[in-house]
């Protein structure tokens, strides 16, 4: 039974996760925005999260069975609270310089999450990939967008 719990509290965290995102929506402001010629439809971002919290909340249920709540799940952590402050840098402060560095600290702490990840379950390494891939890609969308909107 404590293994499902353990799923359970990853789900609920990575849950938070995502709803502490959705407080921050893209809106009239976004979508004034100029835009690179890469930019996915909006259908593209709610299907993608899905999946990727999905895998990420695995990834951590995963880990924490092998070697229960550590340094590797603290990164875990780091990186769904970095997850959730872009959402509020970029739509609800509207600052994409400064979203271009969050998300690139995001990127660190998924990829050292990640290397941590694969050092003790190699499926839990391999869950956090397309999140780290996906992440890349908002990366480079969100340079993109500030330099076409450098005002911004």
């Amino acid at each position: 039974m404590r293994t499902w719990m353990i799923l359970v509290v990853c789900l609920l965290l990575v849950t938070l996760t995502a709803a502490s995102g959705s407080l921050f929506m893209p809106g009239d402001w976004y979508a004034q925005l100029q835009k690179p010629t890469f930019t996915p439809p909006n259908l593209a971002f709610p299907i993608a999260w899905t999946l990727l919290y999905l895998c990420m909340a695995v990834a951590g249920w995963r880990a924490w069975l092998r070697r229960g709540f550590d340094g590797a799940m603290v990164l875990w952590l780091v990186q769904l609270a970095l997850n959730a402050l872009w959402s509020y840098v970029v739509f609800g402060r509207h600052l994409l310089g400064a979203g271009a560095i969050e998300i690139g600290l995001l990127w660190l702490a998924i990829l050292a999450t990640m290397i941590a990840f694969f050092r003790r379950d190699r499926l839990a390494g391999w869950l956090m990939t397309p999140y780290l891939a996906w992440v890349s890609f908002a990366l480079v969308l969100n340079v993109a967008l500030w330099q076409l909107n450098p005002s911004v």
